[in-house]
């Protein structure tokens, strides 16, 4: 690996994978949440959008059409603050259009890919997080064999409770353990539904099949995210909702996974 490339990420303390085993579990809100939650913790954040079929990280962030700039390093991430406490990288950046669909062949992907993980100019960063398309794919393949130049700390199963979505993380733990990427545990994302008028969750859904699942598997089980509708709202707006509603059921969930998440990485 040439020294340009080790140098972008040389600054960046932890580089954490977010993976789901289907779409529409809701692993970019989720990863929206954690970068903010750590955030909010005194941490400086990257985000790398690699689900290059959804961008959704840069509407979710409200940073939209942004231009972005090279320096002699590389692409200069998006800064979401004026801190520069959490930036982002996506592919949403490079469409002129945000409704264009990215209709690429692998070998296109994939090199699309290895630039993203080596030509960013991340600076110091404590955490590094990885959106990745959903499944076990050429995209997930391509962004490993990138980031395990550097280091890979490990990953972050999405799920919701049902069955069908557990049986398919199961494929997504068999990927880890192929690929020799650590767990670092597994999130029950839309867990409960948070009514916006008297605050009671009720399992719209079933259960705590994430945890069965993190039983079963010897993974730790990092936490439930109910549904919150004023978390849905905030982000259709773009809005921070750990500052708007930091007394939210969805905050507290996420600030307790994001402090188990630190530990468990301090530990690595």
């Amino acid at each position: 690996m040439d020294q340009s490339n080790d140098g972008n990420l040389s600054q960046v303390q932890h580089v954490v994978l977010v993976l789901s085993g289907k779409g529409g579990v809701g692993k970019s809100t989720i990863t929206t949440e954690l970068a903010l939650a750590l955030r909010h913790a005194g941490k400086k954040v990257g985000i790398l959008d690699v689900d290059l079929c959804g961008p959704s990280i840069p509407r979710m962030l409200n940073v939209g059409q942004t231009d972005v700039h090279q320096c002699d390093s590389g692409w200069v991430p998006v800064y979401t603050d004026a801190q520069k406490s959490l930036a982002l990288m996506s592919i949403g950046f490079l469409l002129e259009d945000p409704d264009e669909a990215v209709v690429w062949r692998g070998p296109k992907k994939t090199a699309m890919i290895s630039q993203f993980v080596s030509d960013v100019a991340w600076g110091e960063l404590d955490v590094l997080l990885v959106d990745t398309p959903p499944g076990t794919s050429d995209e997930h393949l391509a962004v490993l064999e990138n980031l395990k130049k550097h280091r890979v700390d490990g990953a972050i199963l999405v799920t919701t409770p049902q069955a069908v979505s557990t049986g398919d993380v199961r494929r997504e733990i068999t990927f880890c353990k192929k690929t020799g990427v650590r767990i670092l545990g597994i999130i029950e994302n839309m867990s409960g539904f948070v009514c916006p008028h008297c605050s009671e969750c009720s399992n719209v859904f079933s259960k705590g099949g994430g945890e069965e699942l993190a039983k079963l598997t010897g993974s730790v089980f990092l936490g439930s995210v109910p549904l919150d509708p004023l978390l849905s709202t905030s982000i259709e707006e773009g809005k921070d909702f750990i500052q708007s509603f930091p007394d939210s059921a969805t905050f507290s969930a996420i600030s307790s996974i994001s402090q188990t998440l630190l530990s468990s990485l301090q530990t690595a």
